[in-house]
């Protein structure tokens, strides 16, 4: 990536400067508006941290959820603003809108070191609009709160898959800059595109064979081991005349995993085994079957120990692993073994050398629920979607307008 870094921006000099940087706070909440994830926070913070000290008016743009254009007090950034303030150790402001009088007179009272949280950007229908003039009106108000000798730093890796007014406009508008973030994850990025060693596994999971299509796709005709778990599994298990029960299926994708296992079976590997269980709850009864023998009426919710295993001995012996989605309910304790288990033997493999990553979203989720150490994987990516399209060989909006 030949862009420009945070590095050199500091090079150049902050103090005294109004620098716009777009980070991911999109951390999940509880019904009581508590974050139970604050890990997309704390990546945030080297590059904040880093700007505050070196002397920079700090102005951060975000979003949360996925409100509808429009102010939505469930969706705002306050507990975000509190979490971001006790890590960073400063009083961080939090704007009553996202380009407004509130937003405008703060930054206006902004002095160096000072951090204003502009309340969430997807509360203004021009941050998401497909018309590009309508993002381009909005791009210049969010560079009207650092003035024309402002700078954009780019650092919401999660993101960079969007064309939107904070993530893509505004690097056309003033000097851009990747944050440590997107660089760390680019670098790593590259690293499992570009000549990865071997044994190269890829563990994917997660609900639907849709959403990951394009992924085993793009990777099946590049990696050795290719394991596939979590509720997109009961459609391959269908594709081969195998009866689900009440298990998450998608009919209309089974015959494009019929094609799929035709052309890489020698690649993927499907579970042998499965937990099965009576109803789609955390106390439901359940019952280790094998994979073919899933009982009428039942759903599987996770992996079983036999496919545990199996996968086990093939991620072990790896030398590079990407995962990205988790082999059950991991959110239900007694459906959280497999889930458990492939991360454990994932871990197993960083010691022995390998270079794996987690490829964020219901992974990393799944990483810190279960209290896996965060250092028991080389990386922890903050983007699942930004991932994934990575690997896929998409263009991702936000990272080619940082280059040249």
């Amino acid at each position: 990536m030949t862009v420009k870094t945070l590095q050199d921006l500091l090079a150049e000099g902050v103090e005294g400067r109004g620098v716009l940087v777009r980070s991911d706070l999109n951390v999940p909440l509880d019904d009581n508006g508590q974050i139970t994830d604050p890990g997309r926070i704390i990546a945030s913070v080297p590059t904040l941290s880093a700007l505050v000290e070196a002397g920079a008016k700090v102005v951060v743009m975000a979003h949360l959820g996925r409100p509808k254009g429009e102010p939505d007090p469930k969706f705002s950034l306050a507990p975000v603003a509190a979490k971001l303030a006790e890590l960073l150790g400063r009083n961080v402001q939090l704007a009553g809108d996202v380009v407004g009088y509130d937003a405008l007179s703060r930054s206006e009272g902004l002095t160096d070191g000072d951090v204003l949280l502009l309340e969430n950007v997807r509360f203004d229908a021009r941050e998401t609009s497909k018309d590009d003039a309508e993002r381009a009106k909005l791009a210049a108000a969010y560079v009207e709160l650092v003035g024309d000798d402002g700078a954009f730093v780019s650092d919401g890796f999660g993101v960079v898959h969007r064309e939107q007014a904070s993530v893509y406009d505004v690097a056309q508008v003033l000097p851009h800059y990747a944050g440590t973030l997107v660089a760390a994850e680019v670098e790593v990025l590259q690293k499992l595109t570009k000549g990865p060693a071997r044994p190269y596994a890829v563990v994917l999971g997660g609900s639907k064979v849709s959403d990951k299509l394009a992924v085993i796709e793009a990777l099946a005709p590049k990696v050795d081991t290719l394991v596939i778990g979590g509720g997109m599994c009961f459609t391959f298990l269908a594709a081969q005349g195998v009866s689900v029960g009440t298990s998450l299926l998608q009919e209309e994708m089974i015959d494009t995993c019929k094609d799929l296992l035709e052309r890489y079976g020698d690649v993927l590997h499907l579970p042998v085994d499965i937990v099965a269980a009576d109803k789609f709850a955390a106390d439901a009864e359940s019952k280790t079957v094998a994979s073919t023998e899933i009982p009428d009426g039942w759903m599987g919710l996770d992996i079983g120990p036999e496919s545990v295993s199996r996968f086990a001995a093939l991620l072990t012996e790896a030398k590079t692993v990407f995962w990205n989605g988790p082999m059950g309910v991991f959110e239900f304790e007694k459906f959280a073994a497999g889930t458990r288990g492939v991360a454990e033997a994932i871990v197993t493999a960083t010691g022995k050398g390998a270079f794996t990553v987690v490829g964020g979203g219901d992974s990393a989720a799944a990483v810190r629920t279960l209290g896996l150490p965060d250092d028991g994987f080389s990386h922890i990516s903050t983007g699942g979607g930004a991932s994934l399209e990575y690997l896929e060989g998409k263009e991702l909006p936000g990272i080619s307008v940082l280059e040249g």
